[in-house]
Formats: C-alpha cells, sequence, structure tokens
C-alpha cells in the first residue's frame, strides 16, 4: 500500500512539474498523452494529499501557489536526473549517433585532430562531426559548439574542461639556416639572428626564456629568465607557417612541439639553446573544453574519450 501510496505521489508531482512548464491544463494534457480532466484531477489529489493548494486557477491561466513552486523547484533537478539516466541506458542498446560541432586551432587541427578522426569515425558510423578551424577565440554557447579543443593554462569555471595532453614551446631552425648563421649558444645571441614571430599590435618585440631542459618540471628546481629583444623579416599568427619558413631557412621560430614533431624526428629542423624553455607564447596544456551542463550527450563523451585516449601521450620526439 506504501508504495502504492509514494507512486502516486511520484508520478502527480511529474505532472505538476510539467503542467508548471506548460502554462495551462490542455498543454500539459497534450504533452503528458492524456485528457485535461486527468490533469486536474492529479492535481487535486496531490494538494488533497498535501493539505494545502499547489495551483491557483483562473479561466485564462494557471499559476502554482508559494508551495507549489517550491515543491517544483526542490524535485524538477531529480526528475530530469531520472530521465537522463533512463536515456543513458536506452542509448546503451543503440548505436551512438549524433553530431558533434567542434572548434580549433587551426594548427592544432590540421596536424593532430584530423589525421586521428577518420578512426573514430570508422568505429561510429552515426556520429557526425563538424570541425571549426579557427585560432579565434569562440562563445561554445553563442555559436553552438558542443566541444572546443584548446591550449589552456587554466580553463573557465563556467566550462568543463578534460585535459588531453601536455605540450611544451621549441625553438627550432633548419640545420642550413644553422650552418649559414651559426648556432647560438646562449640567449642573448638570439638577439642577432633572424628570428620568425607571432605578430603583436605594438611595444618591442622579445622573448622570454627560462633556464632548464624543456623535459624538466621538477619543483623548487632553479630557474631564471631572460626577457631578449629579438627582430626578423617574416612573422605570421600561425604555427605552421612559421615552421614553413623554418624550413625554408629564414630563421629561428618559436613554436609549440605538435607543430614540428614530424620535421625534429627526421632532422629537417633542429632543436635551438635545448636548456632554455620559451614561455608565455603558448600555454602548456590542451583541453577540450564544453559548455557547463548536467547532461552529457553520449557523442560527444565518446569523441572526448577517444582523443583523450588518442592524446596521452603528448608529442615527445625522441633524441636523433
Amino acid at each position: 500500500m506504501e508504495t502504492q501510496h509514494n507512486h502516486a505521489i511520484w508520478s502527480s508531482v511529474h505532472w505538476l512539474i510539467v503542467l508548471e512548464q506548460q502554462g495551462s491544463f490542455t498543454l500539459a494534457a497534450r504533452r503528458l498523452g492524456v485528457s485535461k480532466a486527468a490533469v486536474s484531477q492529479r492535481v487535486a489529489e496531490l494538494e488533497r494529499m498535501a493539505g494545502l493548494p499547489l495551483v491557483r486557477r483562473t479561466t485564462r491561466s494557471v499559476h502554482l501557489t508559494e508551495a507549489g513552486r517550491q515543491l517544483v523547484e526542490d524535485t524538477r533537478d531529480a526528475f530530469d536526473q531520472i530521465l537522463w539516466s533512463f536515456t543513458s541506458i536506452r542509448e546503451l542498446a543503440e548505436e551512438p549517433a549524433g553530431l558533434v560541432r567542434v572548434t580549433a586551432p587551426v594548427a592544432l587541427a590540421r596536424q593532430q585532430l584530423v589525421p586521428r578522426l577518420p578512426e573514430f569515425l570508422y568505429a561510429y558510423p552515426r556520429i557526425r562531426v563538424e570541425l571549426d578551424l579557427s585560432d579565434q577565440l569562440s562563445s561554445l554557447v553563442n555559436e553552438g559548439f558542443d566541444l572546443a579543443v584548446r591550449h589552456a593554462a587554466q580553463p573557465p569555471e563556467t566550462h568543463v574542461a578534460w585535459q588531453l595532453c601536455t605540450t611544451r614551446p621549441l625553438l627550432v631552425a633548419s640545420p642550413a639556416y644553422l650552418a649559414r648563421q651559426g648556432r647560438p649558444r646562449a640567449p642573448g645571441d638570439l638577439a642577432r639572428h633572424h628570428c620568425l614571430t607571432y605578430p603583436r599590435p605594438r611595444g618591442r618585440l622579445t622573448w622570454t626564456l627560462e633556464s632548464g631542459s624543456v623535459d624538466s618540471h621538477a619543483d623548487g628546481a632553479d630557474r631564471s629568465r631572460l626577457t631578449i629583444p629579438v627582430q626578423g623579416v617574416f612573422a605570421a599568427n600561425n604555427s605552421e607557417v612559421l615552421r614553413e619558413m623554418a624550413l625554408a631557412g629564414l630563421g629561428i621560430a618559436v613554436v609549440p612541439d605538435f607543430s614540428v614533431q614530424s620535421a625534429l624526428r627526421t632532422g629537417a629542423l633542429v632543436a635551438v639553446l635545448p636548456g632554455w624553455k620559451p614561455v608565455g607564447t603558448f600555454s602548456e596544456t590542451i583541453y577540450a573544453i564544453r559548455p557547463y551542463s548536467p547532461q552529457v550527450p553520449q557523442a560527444v563523451q565518446l569523441l572526448v574519450g577517444f582523443l583523450r585516449e588518442v592524446m596521452r601521450d603528448g608529442f615527445a620526439v625522441p633524441p636523433r
């Protein structure tokens, strides 16, 4: 008997929530697939069990009383969670499907995401991925993106972030350039070299370097920082372009490791001043970021899980 009583309360509260959402008995009945009289009777029964009015009825509208609003506010999230949980287990019996809209920086997307995505799309043929390549930071909510893959020192608190991997900035040049211009032995030598840079709107162009191996992250390690004025004949706001200019022997570039992984492996580019790490140019963590919501679509969860697996080792290049 108690179980039946509880069931009556639960289902009646759900109907009250739908009534509050729809604003009329007619629309609530349509949403629930029952008659208007059934909704009215169920709400009246809930009021009888509660011992006080929950709804104010007029000829034109329906409004919840203070008690009705409190009941709806206290229980709405629980019913939403029940619906989400049921939808989730139902998806287990179905082939994953849906559209995932992703935005990512141009170089990172072209060099690291695009080569990996075919494996994911073959594994889940009913999931569609729409990839936006842009170095501009987009509002995920306003522009309708489900996911952003970004460098970030600290992801925004209003979003959910999954760390995909760490990355690191590198100073690189071609062997031909270094043979012609000489290899820098100390950070100050960079002031006399051709440097391939990101454009700066104003002020003196500088690079800041931190002593210690780029692979060393030990806490408490002795470090020093130097800021060096640099100059060069070319600047671009894309690491792929800077890499191509470095490959052409035009100078020394600061680029993220993922942009020069292949060139370092083949020897087409070599590391410059390996005992010093460029700082302040790129964030050193890559995240998958999405706006906070209590439910995450299955297709998004699967894509994030795939990216975490295939990118977890980062972009380290074995020494030659």
